[in-house]
């Protein structure tokens, strides 16, 4: 199985928790793209997105489920249209985390395209690691 995890990576710290997941799937057996350790982080002063654009496309095509980190007081934007981009190929099921403790309710918090398009929710990393043990 191939996991595209998603979610943002704009902080060392989102970056660590990305990898965290990564970790865990990778635990399972599975493969991974992670997109700034796979393709590396964007600087604009570097040119064009549209090679991490194209490659990101790419790799959700060719993956078998996606894992969204969906913490914020929003949805990061990036994250949401791959949800959205990989929900229309119909390849498989989206799995979403929110360890985000403002996100009382994630129903009613998160905006319903992404919350309906998700399997599955997790709110740690221990409820996280048994949903995945079960796909």
């Amino acid at each position: 199985m191939k996991v595209y995890i998603a979610g943002p990576l704009f902080t060392p710290e989102q970056r660590v928790l990305l990898e965290r997941i990564d970790e865990m799937c990778r635990g399972l057996g599975w493969d991974t793209y992670l997109p700034h350790r796979d393709a590396g982080l964007f600087d604009r002063s570097s040119g064009s997105s549209e090679r991490f654009f194209r490659n990101d496309m790419l790799q959700l095509e060719e993956s078998d489920l996606v894992l969204a980190v969906l913490d914020g007081c929003d949805v990061d934007s990036g994250t949401a249209w791959e949800l959205g981009y990989f929900y229309r190929l119909q390849k498989g099921p989206i799995v979403g985390y929110v360890g985000d403790v403002r996100i009382a309710d994630p129903e009613r918090q998160i905006n319903p395209m992404v919350y309906h398009s998700l399997k599955s929710l997790a709110r740690d990393l221990d409820e996280l690691k048994r949903i995945l043990d079960e796909l």
